[in-house]
């Protein structure tokens, strides 16, 4: 792996895991108030090639009308991809960080993309002015803090047979956090269902996550 992709790859985590709905206390050690200098990082084209963003929405089989929550948006780097599969529906870009919220509105304003809303979350909820069909989070989950929470009260925020889709580093990637920080696919398992979720579908696509798709019960 080349100098140039490391950093970029180390610049994109760093962003994905502090611009995340619900943060560990150790990511609020970053400094994220200029969103146009860490945009270079979050969207360059490099990340692509591993994170597969036009695979992991196809996966997700959107209807054009659908209510999607991208939550841990950052800079836009799904949610602006997810408006282009739900032409007559609405993408929520969820974020704890001001900055980036800010951020990303200017962007969808900028990009003509209307069905795009940016929100500022909370550290135990979404905060989702209306139930949706989809909730993506890439990369968040091993940063909520109190997961069994978190996720009974995501509960209010999705509509009957909604769905929610997790991705995050296995413990064989060569990149991601430490490997002591990781959750294992099997213990998102274990907490989804604890807190009410079923696995509906789980995909293999990806060579450094996981992707699981869950249900409410």
């Amino acid at each position: 792996m080349s100098l140039a992709r490391q950093a970029a790859i180390a610049a994109c985590l760093c962003t994905l895991a502090c611009a995340a709905q619900a943060q560990a206390p150790h990511t609020h050690e970053h400094s994220f108030s200029d969103a146009e200098k860490w945009a270079h990082s979050f969207d360059d084209p490099e990340r692509d090639k591993w994170q597969k963003p036009h695979e992991v929405i196809m996966a997700l089989a959107l209807k054009p009308g659908d209510l999607v929550a991208d939550i841990g948006s950052g800079t836009g780097y799904f949610s602006m991809r997810l408006a282009n599969f739900v032409p007559r529906g609405r993408v929520y870009g969820v974020d704890l960080e001001p900055e980036m919220v800010r951020y990303l509105a200017a962007r969808a304003q900028k990009a003509g993309a209307k069905n795009v809303t940016a929100i500022a979350g909370k550290a135990d909820r979404p905060n989702l002015p209306r139930k949706v069909d989809v909730v993506l989070m890439v990369d968040v989950f091993h940063h909520i803090a109190d997961r069994s929470q978190y996720f009974r009260n995501l509960k209010a925020s999705l509509k009957p047979g909604a769905r929610v889709a997790i991705i995050d580093f296995n413990q064989t990637s060569s990149m991601g956090p430490p490997v002591a920080e990781r959750v294992p696919v099997a213990k998102v398992k274990e907490e989804l269902a604890a807190a009410g979720y079923a696995v509906a579908a789980e995909h293999a696509f990806l060579p450094d996550q996981y992707y699981v798709v869950f249900t409410a019960r």
